[in-house]
This record gives structure tokens, sequence and C-alpha cells, in this order.
């Protein structure tokens, strides 16, 4: 008999859209996920561990720049991708912010298999070289097969608070629910938001496509309604926020 096949792994969206103001001169002619660190665009080492962990499909939101991105990445084939692009800036104006974003790739997420339930979502300015995109904690979520997270509109990879986020995003307990710091169980610790995640769609329930809209209101109504859930990554995780960041990664590589 031979082996059982993996689980196909769940589509992701890379959230590139953003400005960048805090890179900035780099990122008034490089979109910030388009930069270099340690010979290749930050963008790049996620599509390359995407498509390591079986992801096949991939979408990408853009703005700032958007014109930049299909030239540098094509249509994901050279990493056994299939990449589509929600360009933000030619179909609205400017950059829809993180709920609108994702709202607005619906459609585009959900042509790829599972996409209509569940898909990863990260940030294309992160830099998280050792990640793995689980496929079977990616299909327990979207299929519903863990109680813990059955009902969750997310589930979050949180690190060890950094020293710019020194009070962290969240408080996590130990069965794995996400809480308001200020109202959290006492003894839970903090944490930061890695920026990576499992979402599914109603997640930005309320969120019209094409309308500009924060994430944090959806946290706060997961939070609010039991539906948030997460666990921690504890290896090498860095927030690619300033031109010195970027340089201290070349640095200790």
């Amino acid at each position: 008999m031979s082996p059982a096949r993996p689980p196909a792994n769940l589509p992701a969206l890379i959230l590139a859209a953003g400005r960048g103001e805090r890179m900035r001169p780099l990122t008034d002619t490089c979109p910030k996920p388009l930069l270099a660190v340690r010979g290749k665009p930050l963008i790049v080492w996620h599509l390359e561990a995407l498509a390591r962990d079986g992801v096949r499909d991939v979408v990408i939101n853009t703005a700032h720049l958007e014109e930049q991105f299909e030239p540098a990445l094509g249509d994901g084939s050279r990493w056994g991708l299939r990449i589509r692009y929600s360009h933000e800036r030619a179909d609205h104006g400017g950059a829809l912010e993180t709920a609108g974003g994702i709202a607005q790739a619906l459609p585009l997420l959900a042509q790829a298999p599972g996409g209509e339930r569940a898909f990863w979502v990260l940030a294309g300015d992160v830099f998280v070289p050792g990640f793995h995109f689980d496929a079977d904690v990616a299909r327990a979520f979207a299929d519903g097969l863990d109680e813990r997270t059955a009902r969750d509109l997310a589930h979050l990879w949180l690190v060890p608070n950094p020293a710019h986020v020194p009070q962290g995003d969240f408080a996590l307990d130990a069965a794995g629910r996400v809480h308001h710091k200020a109202r959290a169980p006492a003894g839970a610790p903090t944490f930061t938001y890695s920026t990576i995640g499992l979402y599914r769609p109603g997640m930005v329930d309320g969120v019209t496509p094409g309308q500009k809209a924060a994430l944090r209101p959806c946290f706060d109504r997961a939070i609010d309604t039991g539906r948030l859930s997460g666990r921690t990554h504890l290896g090498e995780w860095t927030d690619v926020g300033t031109p010195e960041r970027l340089a201290q990664l070349d640095v200790a590589s």
C-alpha cells in the first residue's frame, strides 16, 4: 500500500500594498516587500517557504509602486506557484488597509482549492525564514477538525515581544485563546502578532470590497465573541520596519 498523500495546503494572501513610510527613502523607489534581505527580496523568502510547504495558490495585494510586482515575480511558476494579483491602486486609487485588502482579495482566494473556507494571511514585510506553513494545521482549521478552533474566525501565530513592541499586542492563555491585554486572565503572557495567521472569510464580515478598513476592529470582534485563537512561533522573526533593521539582518547573515 502506498503511503497516504499529505493534505494539500490552503492558498495564501501576502499583504504587500503598504507605503512603508518608516522605510523611506528606500521605499520611495522600491516596494518594501521587494527590498532584498540576504540576497533576495523579502517576499521571495515567503514564496519559497509557501512552495516548500505545499501551498500552490498565492494572492498578492498591491498598491504602492504596484507596477513593480508582476515584472519581479511573474505568475509564480518559477516556484511552482500560481500567483494572482489584487491591484488596489489600479482598481481603487490606493491601498485599502488590511481588512479592506483581505475583503477585496476574497474572490481571488475562493478560486483556489479550499480558499472559500480558509486561507493563510501574511505580511510581505516580515522576515521569518524558518516558519512552517503546516498543511495539517491549515486543513484541520479549514475543515473544523480541531474542536479548539472549529468556530474561530482566525488562528494567529504570536512571537515574543521585540524591543519596539515591549507590551505586545495580545495576551495568550494556556488553552490557546487570544485575549485583549487589559482583560486577560491572570498570568496570561502577552505576545506580538507575527502578521501570520489562518483566516476564515468571516473575519472581514461587514467590510465591503473596495472599502478602506483596518483589521484591529475585526480582531476585537473576534476576541469579544471568543473566536480568536493562537499559538507561539519562537524562531527567527523580524518586522523589517526601518532601514536599520534591514541592515542588521544582512550583518547577521
